[in-house]
């Protein structure tokens, strides 16, 4: 999905064309997740595996909810609001007044009646798109509302599948190896990047998120960052080292949280028959098999001790996108690292393709001019900066999704994981969360100052 401005003269019927199929990709994938992945009765739809995650059928019907709220209700042409399809479960759907650890109580929806909701919505979802002239109303300009909703639906589709990582039992996922490295010797290396002011943020892309606007100048020092994110056998050697008994390494908050759970590894790693392994959707293997792929379920203390240990830190929020966009070589702002077209599967490992992070190397398409690669797909990348306002943000179309998380102890993870879908995948989408969850996609490369 381009995810640029469209300029006047845009063909409209191709615009409600892509849309339309940016919608019926991210149905799919809910469905991959919940109804083709269990058979009908299964009680792994309606448990709550973490209290972290909400049960999967209250995703589905959730989904259902907010598009019923914002393409039927809003997304009509020339009215201001029409009847919804089932306003009367508004109340059980509302993730502000309804925490996770909750949501296994309330009276919701069954898996069958939450797919049927969502199958009634998408069909008055599609009339409205279908007969609507994207009229001069802020929410329907360009067709914004409904880019929003296909990325709302792409990201719980990711912590969908978050929550499947946390499923006990055999898996019920498959999907194709991540392509092998072509690009020997990343792992460790690192890329210099000379100071410079860029414009960070973006104001005239349609489908852009309140909280990636306006574009404003930011002034970078020069820096290096690792031409890769850091891998599980780098981190392996951390953890072997000591890394997790060393409080020197740690901050004051990152040492409370692993020494009061017991961290000894990243989430799923364990020590069997004199070596490390993971679980990933239920299946089990050696560390020592996937050397090379980007560690997997840190939380951010985690990634920052290991940088104190290797001697660096991680980037900061700036640093990263700069790395990511800026062109030293004519100074433009590029959409990615590897230019302004979109992410293709030669570029980046999206949209759940493999399941799994790719070996460092496996897209060179995808590098920045400098020769920093992966910045786009296979983990989160835990920042050194908290989620904060651009300088003149504005709420918009809801003060909910950005504006009530400003502050805090919350920090900043860049660059889309392997469960990312395309439409969300740009430079300048901003994920946050609390610095010890982990139970995201999420990973690390380190950075230092110049």
């Amino acid at each position: 999905m381009t995810t640029t401005s469209p300029r006047p003269g845009t063909d409209r019927a191709a615009l409600r064309r892509r849309l339309a199929a940016e919608l019926a990709a991210a149905r799919a994938r809910t469905r991959a997740l919940t109804h083709d992945a269990f058979p009908a009765g299964d009680p792994d739809l309606t448990r709550q595996h973490s209290p972290l995650m909400s049960p999967l059928h209250w995703d589905v019907a959730h989904i259902a909810n907010m598009e019923d709220f914002w393409l039927v209700r809003r997304g009509a042409p020339d009215t201001e609001l029409v009847a919804g399809v089932r306003e009367d479960v508004d109340h059980l759907y509302d993730a502000f007044t309804n925490p996770r650890a909750g949501r296994p109580q309330l009276p919701l929806l069954d898996p069958d009646e939450a797919r049927v909701y969502g199958d009634r919505v998408r069909e008055q979802a599609l009339a409205h798109l279908e007969a609507g002239s994207f009229d001069e109303r802020r929410t329907l300009a360009d067709g914004f509302l409904f880019g929003m909703i296909v990325q709302h639906e792409q990201q719980h589709v990711e912590t969908m599948l978050a929550t499947h990582q946390l499923r006990a039992g055999a898996p019920v996922l498959r999907a194709d190896p991540p392509p092998a490295a072509v690009v020997p010797g990343l792992a460790g290396t690192e890329v210099f990047h000379p100071g410079a002011e860029f414009l960070m943020g973006t104001s005239d892309d349609a489908f852009a998120l309140d909280n990636e606007k306006p574009a404003h100048p930011v002034r970078v020092g020069a820096f290096w960052l690792d031409a890769a994110p850091v891998t599980n056998a780098e981190y392996a050697r951390f953890v072997d080292d000591g890394g997790y008994t060393r409080r020197d390494l740690w901050s004051a908050a990152g040492w409370e949280h692993i020494t009061g759970e017991g961290w000894t590894a990243p989430m799923t790693w364990e020590h069997r028959d004199g070596a490390w392994h993971r679980t990933s959707f239920g299946v089990r293997e050696r560390i020592g098999d996937v050397p090379d792929q980007p560690v997997l379920h840190v939380s951010f203390g985690e990634a920052a001790a290991y940088a104190a240990w290797a001697g660096k830190r991680l980037p900061t929020e700036a640093e990263w996108e700069f790395a990511a966009r800026y062109d030293h070589a004519s100074g433009a702002i590029r959409r990615f690292p590897w230019g302004d077209d979109d992410p293709t599967p030669e570029r980046a490992n999206l949209d759940q393709r493999h399941l799994q992070p790719a070996p460092v190397g496996a897209y060179p398409a995808g590098a920045s001019p400098l020769g920093v690669h992966q910045l786009i797909g296979d983990v989160w990348e835990w920042c050194d900066s908290g989620f904060e306002g651009y300088p003149g943000f504005e709420p918009f179309p809801y003060k909910e999704y950005s504006e009530v998380f400003f502050g805090g102890d919350f920090r900043i993870l860049r660059g889309s994981s392997f469960g990312v879908g395309t439409p969300n995948a740009r430079t300048t989408f901003r994920n946050w969360d609390l610095p010890i969850r982990r139970q995201i996609f999420s990973g690390f490369r380190c950075a230092r100052s110049a």
